[in-house]
């Protein structure tokens, strides 16, 4: 006990101390060992430990708390499939114990084995027949046809199905069904099977209605939808509806289901099946109601924007669109929520001049202007909903650019009022009533810099933004908008002081983690960025295996409904997009900014490395795109326009078409924007990856102290070529820039500018030839037949000079990118293109710093081979490839020399030589970069004093981003030259 205490509290070398004690005691206690061997891994001492856990797992333990610290440490090894092997030797050394049976089922549920899970849930109901075992068995056998290895094959998923229902079936004949639970799995299983009618009989049946009388009425909702009975559905709606008379999700089927009955020409009695009745309808239930709920307002917009859909005609419809939203308006305009509800139904109101119109209506109703204030919360809460249905409408995108910036100046006006009027003394975590103002006027703001292609305007609304925050410091919104302003300005460290604030934690680092990881490993911060990349594998890692354990608790307690969609939450994590990426990026900035020695950074990445770089973990058909894309609050209006409303005949189509439900404009167009992000970050992760590869594989290569073979580089250098010119095939264009929460563009166009293939793939040729001791291919990439010791001499030369003109023409492209800088009217705005394309160059460089070097370490290290032109022959290659260069070298064998190491190490010392001296001219190129001090205008000036904001504070921040971004560039090629310099 003392052991286990001690290792719980951190304390792990008097652990080891107690184990070995109790170790010279007693030398093959199990216990002692197990418990030594999980110290070892909390004190990363990997290697050791298995070396204890080895022969303690052939063993085959069967004592509990033996297996329960070897269980901890396989957990925190990632070795889930051995506790499976664990637990099923310990089983067979004891058959017939319960709680090992157990132990071994949850071990096949944390590696989603269902099969595994079925024969020892059946194992135990053998040995204990209990309900809990037996739909153990059940759901396993659910969770094999849904999301097994056969899930794909109908006829197996059927049959799987088809077995599980018979289980239950038998024990419903048997009358051994006892919860909720077991009544819910059943009702799973007949609806997975799309055995809707026998689901429905089993629902409304008597044992159902005993086990599960609290039965969803969703449930019910979506039986009657399977099986088409539209007037049992809308009778049931109205019952729910009379009961319920604010349910907006009960009012959207009792509407979709009167159209259904329209459709079918049928007049059930009790049901509503005309638009006329559902119309009536819902306006005894406006007239009924004791107080205004929004709930059959909306319904109302709901039926007339499907009659819309459906064609009917003008003069049938019960109102005209935009009178409706007006009526709607009046009536809840002083909810925050307003807006977003008018919003669902705003883009039926066509053409897109009517909704402009719509929107100057309720403005001038209101009797607000940039002068006169509103006299109450309310009314100021009703003066932002129209300004916000105005921007949604289009209004302010027919603006000129001084009228814009009128607008934003009178928002700033109104927040300020509306905080001193109503918002003070409000509770820090409460967000101010008239915070929506200075939201609205930093989206305007933005827009102006857009159109003018100036700074001046971000900087003021980051000056607003901050003010906001220090007024209500709880508002998410602000904190988004100033870490997007911040990303599109490119100031890393000013992002990442915003995105601190958001305090993002857990599922968040993987849905929102996107908005700041994307932008950091150009971002001029490694050292930032290796942080932020750590916090989020620390996520994915450890907190991965938290979830692993949730369905634990589902099979313990019975509940199975929710086991599926577990399964499926863990499985997007385990292939989370942003999982992958930031894996990649993590490694490379490691490298690109590790400022210590060549040993030191190889002892870095070899303990930072999850697979050896041949091997590609990345599961690409499986990677899930969780990006959550609903998260900023956003007014712009949309880039495409409702189609003109059909002519009509004036009466209802014969077959009425299906409509799409409310929103799904909005959906729709957010999806088609996350696709085409999603292929272009796909893209990019592949690149990465195979950039990555290349490099640490040229490493292990020339380390030789991996199972690295020349055709496996040969053939990641192929890839990346490959890959980059597919992508480069497709002509992506970047995201637009316009609106301030559009996404932000993808580094994939960063790194098709910048020459990373060439310099690679030259790269990966001359130091595949300094390997071989030859070259049989060109300039190129074509064989050559005749390869004497000339020759062959004279192509590594190539080579190496290919390499040395690739970084000349890096520094080149660094060089001309600060000049132009330099030489621009508006530095603010055009530092985020060049800090990028200095950063691409640095990352460039440093990476090619840093496998040169290894090249070079190797052979200073080995014996100088003494050979002379012509004597020394090439050895023939075994490796089986199809390559085309090991080919040749095999059929003219006699025609290959092997260019001495001595040569080869002057060569590499050479491209060293020049890297060095780029390296260093770049720093003094880098020390001539015009960061200097944000301008600001007379106008910028002015407004921000006639609001008493102080904008000292942002742009200092600015200026203090830009210069320490200078001087950690410099830094960090100051620390490849000292890398260098002890090369060479």
């Amino acid at each position: 006990r003392p052991i286990w205490e001690s290792i719980e509290i951190g304390n792990y070398k008097k652990a080891l101390q107690d184990a070995d004690k109790m170790l010279k005691k007693k030398p093959t206690l199990q216990c002692a060992r197990a418990l030594k061997a999980w110290a070892y891994v909390r004190m990363g001492r990997d290697e050791e430990s298995t070396a204890i856990i080895g022969p303690l797992e052939q063993e085959q333990p069967t004592e509990a708390t033996t297996l329960h610290a070897l269980t901890l440490c396989y957990k925190e090894l990632h070795q889930l499939d051995r506790i499976c092997t664990l637990f099923s030797n310990a089983n067979r050394q004891q058959p017939g114990n319960e709680e090992l049976l157990s132990q071994l089922f949850i071990a096949y549920m944390r590696v989603d084995d269902f099969k595994g899970q079925q024969t020892v849930a059946l194992q135990l109901y053998k040995l204990r027949p209990r309900n809990s075992y037996y739909f153990w068995a059940v759901v396993s056998l659910v969770l094999q046809a849904l999301r097994g290895p056969d899930a794909d094959n109908a006829q197996k998923a059927q049959l799987l199905l088809t077995l599980a229902q018979r289980m239950v079936d038998k024990f419903i004949a048997e009358n051994k069904l006892e919860t909720a639970q077991e009544a819910q799995l059943y009702l799973q299983i007949l609806q997975e099977q799309s055995k809707y009618r026998e689901a429905y009989d089993f629902l409304n049946g008597a044992l159902c209605q005993k086990l599960y009388p609290g039965a969803p009425v969703f449930v019910r909702i979506e039986l009657l939808k399977k099986l088409n009975k539209w007037d049992e559905l809308n009778r049931l709606l109205k019952e729910l509806l009379l009961q319920e008379q604010d349910r907006w999700d009960f009012y959207q089927e009792y509407i979709a289901s009167t159209f259904r009955l329209i459709e079918a020409g049928e007049k059930p009695e009790g049901a509503d099946y005309s638009v006329e009745m559902c119309h009536e309808f819902l306006c005894d239930i406006i007239e009924a109601q004791p107080k205004k709920f929004r709930g059959p307002y909306l319904a109302r917009l709901e039926l007339n924007r499907r009659m819309i859909e459906k064609r009917y005609s003008s003069e049938q419809l019960f109102g005209k669109m935009t009178d409706m939203l007006a009526e709607y308006f009046g009536l809840f305009g002083d909810k925050p929520c307003c807006a977003h509800d008018m919003k669902l139904f705003i883009e039926y109101v066509t053409p897109v001049t009517e909704r402009r119109a719509l929107a100057a209506k309720l403005t001038n109703g209101l009797d607000i202007t940039s002068t006169t204030l509103p006299g109450s919360k309310e009314e100021m809460q009703r003066h932002i909903c129209t300004l916000q249905i105005a921007r949604y409408s289009g209004a302010h995108s027919i603006v000129s650019e001084e009228l814009l910036h009128a607008i934003s100046t009178s928002l700033s006006l109104h927040y300020e009022h509306g905080y001193n009027a109503y918002g003070m003394g409000l509770l820090t975590t409460d967000m101010g009533p008239s915070d929506s103002y200075a939201l609205l006027a930093a989206h305007i703001m933005y827009e102006r810099a857009w159109r003018l292609q100036r700074s001046q305007p971000i900087v003021e609304a980051l000056t607003l933004l901050h003010y906001l925050l220090a007024n209500s410091p709880s508002n998410f919104h602000a904190k988004l908008l100033c870490l997007q302003l911040y990303h599109r300005l490119g100031l890393t460290l000013a992002a990442h002081e915003a995105y601190d604030a958001l305090d993002i934690k857990h599922i968040q680092l993987d849905s929102l983690g996107y908005l700041h990881c994307g932008q950091l490993a150009n971002g001029g911060f490694p050292g930032t960025a290796k942080q932020v990349y750590e916090r989020t594998l620390s996520f994915f890692i450890n907190d991965h295996e938290a979830y692993a354990e949730f369905p634990k608790a589902s099979y313990n307690f019975g509940t199975f409904s929710k086991l599926v969609e577990m399964i499926d939450f863990r499985n997007r994590l385990a292939n989370s997009h942003h999982f992958a990426l930031v894996t990649v990026e993590s490694l490379l900035t490691l490298v690109v900014g590790f400022g210590g020695s060549l040993a030191q950074c190889l002892a870095a990445y070899r303990q930072a490395r999850t697979s050896k770089p041949h091997e590609d973990r990345i599961a690409w058909d499986k990677l899930h795109d969780n990006r959550d894309l609903t998260i900023f609050l956003a007014w712009d209006p949309p880039s495409v326009g409702v189609e003109p409303e059909p002519e009509s005949n004036g009466c209802p189509p014969a077959v009425v078409d299906e409509t799409k439900p409310v929103g799904a404009v909005l959906d729709e167009r957010r999806e088609a924007i996350r696709v085409a992000s999603y292929a272009q970050e796909y893209d990019l992760l592949r690149l990465r990856s195979g950039l990555a590869r290349l490099v640490f594989g040229l490493v292990e290569l020339h380390r030789g102290q991996e199972t690295m073979e020349c055709d496996q580089v040969r053939q990641l250098r192929d890839s990346l070529v490959k890959t980059v010119g597919e992508i480069e095939a497709k002509r992506y264009e970047p995201s637009s820039g316009r609106y301030l929460v559009n996404l932000l563009p993808s580094r994939l166009h960063l790194y098709l500018r910048l020459p990373y293939a060439t310099v690679f793939s030259h790269l990966a040729d001359f130091l595949l030839a300094t390997y071989q001791g030859y070259s049989l291919t060109d300039d190129y990439g074509n064989s050559i037949t005749n390869n004497t010791a000339s020759t062959s001499l004279e192509r590594l030369t190539e080579a190496a000079n290919r390499c040395t003109k690739d970084v000349q023409n890096v520094f080149e492209t660094m060089q001309r990118t600060i000049e132009t800088f330099n030489e621009s009217v508006d530095a603010l705005w055009h530092w985020k293109p060049a800090h990028e394309v200095v950063n691409g160059c640095a990352e460039i460089l440093s990476l090619l710093v840093f496998t040169l070097s290894v090249c070079h370490e190797r052979y200073l290290q080995s014996p100088t081979i003494q050979s002379t032109a012509g004597s020394k022959k090439a050895k023939k290659q075994t490796t089986g490839s199809n390559n085309g260069a090991a080919d040749t070298a095999n059929h003219n064998k006699e025609f290959i020399t092997i260019v001495p190491e001595k040569e080869r190490l002057a060569l590499i010392a050479g491209v060293l030589r020049e890297l060095k001296q780029k390296i260093n001219e770049a720093d003094t190129v880098l020390a001539s970069w015009k960061v200097g001090q944000v301008v600001i205008d007379n106008s910028l000036s002015e407004a921000v004093e006639r609001l008493s904001l102080n904008e000292t504070s942002v742009t200092a921040k600015i200026t203090s981003n830009v210069s320490s971004e200078v001087k950690e560039v410099r830094r960090l090629l100051k620390d490849k030259l000292k890398m260098i310099s002890k090369a060479i």
